[in-house]
């Protein structure tokens, strides 16, 4: 399960599924310096995206990916 307080960086080293789903929240910059140490929340805030809506999906993506 993923996190509000994990880094965006190791969210996409570990659940390499979910960078569709950060590009489609306009997150694109996950190779970016900011993108290693900042966690997903503050990432989400500094886009104006809803924390929780990106949270939910992220977490479908992780959910989905253990399905297969």
């Amino acid at each position: 399960m993923i996190t509000k307080d994990m880094s965006i960086g190791e969210t996409v080293s570990k659940f390499p599924q979910v960078v569709p789903v950060f590009m489609g929240f306009g997150m694109g910059c996950l190779g970016c310096s900011a993108a290693r140490f900042e966690n997903i929340e503050q990432g989400a805030r500094a886009h104006g995206v809803d924390v929780d809506k990106l949270m939910a999906e992220l977490n479908k993506a992780v959910s989905q990916g253990e399905e297969k």
